[in-house]
């Protein structure tokens, strides 16, 4: 029980007050009204009937929130709204209303102290609900009533803004304030908790979003960061989060009380494209949150750009913010704004180019990775064209990054550096230097990063400028082997990019072997490699030894198909190639690998090493045949004859699923 204080509303003293049912809504609604027609209790009049839960909210404000510069506070300050021909003329802010705030806001701090307690019992544990049935639909009622208020609803939810955001908004307790009315006898976990609750319920109230005008952005960060620490606090083992029966934890509660932010400001497309993306799972996400983050601003973007500019301005000084949830997410949102013209015309472009290539040199990868994300955006901005060499530079050095996920950010941005016509000469001019740091990541672990890679260098071969043709070609040849391996690739993402890239270079280097790759990735014809192998020896002769040591290289890889692959594509090469291009020293090794292969565990793999094996015990013995040491010009012709009589390589059919696409939307093969 908490006795009342001469002071509060109404002045009188009143006893002792009850349970939280005490001072209802409805008494607090009367007092308001009998308040602003300057009469009181006191005077004998029969109390007015309050405003019905259930009405929606029509009535025009009559008082907006102000910042204070001095303070940092939203302030409460008297607005005029336009007159109409339905509702009376506003009166004049009088002097002694300024009595009726003070005594509101006394009343509010009551209620809401005593609305948030129910929510949460401190305990040792703050994240235990002990809530029954009926105290929660009580409590929801409060807030509810207290939303459909428009005179309160503003001074409200400013008072739950500032206990979502954290302890460190929290101000210390008047020495004049009552202890048992106090919110700081209550954790800041649980205060953050009960905040988050009773602000759903507000904001879930048809038209109490509209009481957020202008501070709106402040409640959407407020909110998106609150999910960043509690999924830090989830990821902590000292932390543990319960949640007894039906109610939800905190993350959940946050992300409904988000959900009923946007729906009440007409974005339901946000939160729609936010469902069938997962980005309220990824929000709520320990290692996802930051996605969750990207993910939220780019539906912003596409669907509520009215908040941008505002979300834009208050996101700036939480950039510098010394706690690292609240700076990272603010990064993120800085981010993924970055895809709309508009908001990134207003910073200066070499504002916003030194501030993410700023973050390349920071020791938090995630910042660097949010700095890549950024540059990417900026690729497909037009005015940011003349950046291109200082995008090109930050991205290149970020191929050999440790993290996955930078690697396959700077794969992304330059992907879109090379879609843009005023960006694809400087990118083509780096085409050596892109090369070399493209190579690696052909064979990659993350498959995403692997699939990647091999698009990219697609892009670069269809994108390339005629005067980087040669290096180009260099660099095709140079990666060729893996790209044709890389048809067999257990992830089908990376095999499609690889049947993608090959049509382009087919294109380039006209070769006219699209259908050789067709039915190489679909059936793993061994007919179409076979021919395949055979145009290669005959096109680069002087190319073959090192086609044959990188698909030597292959034969250790951890994935079964390409060790299979690898294995047949040096038993054709070898079996079409001339002897003579073919070096002992080469064979040795050759030999070697692909005996140890017979103790491979795959069935498959012994079988097919084995008839390799043969093939190139056949070369032996051609280089070994009389006659081979002195050149003559029927050497030609004989050798040519004796590669005829050679036995062909037969290899079994392949005991992994055929890629074969016929029967994909529900049509059958060919009768």
């Amino acid at each position: 029980m908490v006795r009342g204080r001469r002071g509060w509303a109404g002045g009188a003293h009143r006893g002792p007050a009850g349970p939280l049912g005490a001072l209802t809504l409805a008494a607090l609604a009367e007092e308001i009204q009998i308040s602003r027609e300057g009469t009181g209790p006191s005077q004998g009049r029969p109390p007015q009937k309050s405003e019905s839960p259930a009405e929606p909210v029509t009535a025009p404000r009559t008082e907006t929130l102000e910042h204070d510069a001095a303070t940092g506070i939203l302030r409460n300050e008297p607005q005029s709204p336009k007159a109409s021909s339905s509702d009376p003329e506003p009166q004049p802010w009088k002097p002694e209303q300024q009595i009726l705030l003070f005594k509101l806001w006394s009343a509010l701090r009551m209620l809401v102290s005593q609305g948030l307690r129910p929510w949460l019992s401190v305990s040792p544990q703050p994240w235990r609900l002990r809530m029954d049935s009926s105290q929660k639909s009580a409590a929801a009622e409060l807030w509810r009533g207290l939303s459909r208020n428009q005179r309160v609803n503003g001074l409200v939810l400013v008072h739950l803004l500032q206990k979502v955001k954290g302890p460190s908004q929290i101000q210390s307790p008047s020495p004049s304030s009552s202890p048992g009315l106090s919110l700081q006898a209550v954790k800041p976990e649980a205060q953050a908790l009960a905040a988050t609750r009773a602000l759903g319920e507000m904001l879930a109230v048809s038209g109490c979003v509209a009481a957020t005008r202008g501070f709106y952005p402040q409640v959407l960060i407020a909110l998106v960061t609150q999910l960043h620490q509690l999924a830090w606090c989830a990821h902590s083992p000292q932390v543990q989060m319960k949640v007894r029966g039906p109610p939800p934890n905190h993350a959940s509660c946050a992300v409904e009380a988000l959900k009923a932010l946007l729906n009440g400001d007409g974005g339901r497309m946000v939160v729609t494209c936010m469902e069938q993306s997962g980005g309220w799972r990824r929000l709520i996400g320990s290692g996802t949150h930051l996605e969750g983050v990207l993910l939220l601003a780019s539906a912003l973007v596409a669907h509520a750009d009215h908040h941008l500019r505002g979300l834009f301005a208050d996101l700036l000084p939480r950039l510098q913010s010394t706690d690292k949830a609240r700076r990272l997410t603010a990064m993120a949102f800085f981010t993924g704004l970055l895809q709309s013209q508009p908001t990134a015309r207003l910073l200066r472009d070499e504002a916003i180019v030194q501030r993410l290539t700023a973050w390349q040199v920071d020791p938090e990868p995630t910042v660097r990775w949010l700095g890549l994300l950024g540059l990417g955006h900026l690729a497909l901005n037009r005015r940011k064209a003349r950046h291109v060499g200082t995008l090109l530079q930050a991205l290149l050095g970020a191929l050999g990054e440790a993290d996955t996920r930078l690697v396959g950010a700077a794969l992304g941005a330059l992907r879109r550096l090379l879609l843009r016509p005023v960006a694809r000469a400087r990118v083509s001019a780096q085409c050596t230097s892109l090369g070399s740091r493209l190579r690696p990541l052909l064979d990659h672990d993350q498959d995403s990063v692997r699939a990647s890679a091999i698009g990219l260098l697609g892009t670069l071969v269809g994108r390339c400028s005629p005067r980087r043709a040669r290096a180009v070609r260099e660099l095709v040849l140079g990666s060729l082997v893996t790209l044709l391996l890389r048809l067999q690739d257990p992830s089908l993402d990376a095999a499609e990019s690889a049947e993608w890239t090959l049509a382009r270079c087919d294109r380039f280097l006209r070769w006219r072997l699209l259908e050789e790759i067709s039915a190489m990735v679909h059936y793993d014809s061994p007919e179409a490699l076979s021919r395949t192998c055979k145009r290669l020896a005959q096109w680069y002769p002087g190319r073959a030894s090192d086609f044959l040591s990188q698909a030597q290289g292959y034969l250790r890889n951890s994935q079964v198909p390409i060790r299979r692959v690898s294995a047949m594509f040096i038993g054709f090469l070898i079996h079409h190639m001339d002897p003579d291009c073919v070096s002992p020293g080469l064979v040795d090794s050759l030999l070697h690998d692909l005996g140890e292969m017979q103790w491979d565990a795959e069935p498959c793999i012994r079988d097919v090493s084995h008839i390799t094996m043969h093939q190139v015990r056949l070369v032996c013995q051609d280089q070994d045949s009389p006659g081979r040491g002195s050149f003559s010009p029927w050497q030609l012709l004989c050798c040519w004859g004796h590669r005829q009589v050679r036995e062909r390589p037969v290899y079994e059919d392949s005991p992994f699923k055929p890629r074969s696409r016929a029967g994909l939307w529900g049509c059958g093969g060919p009768s």
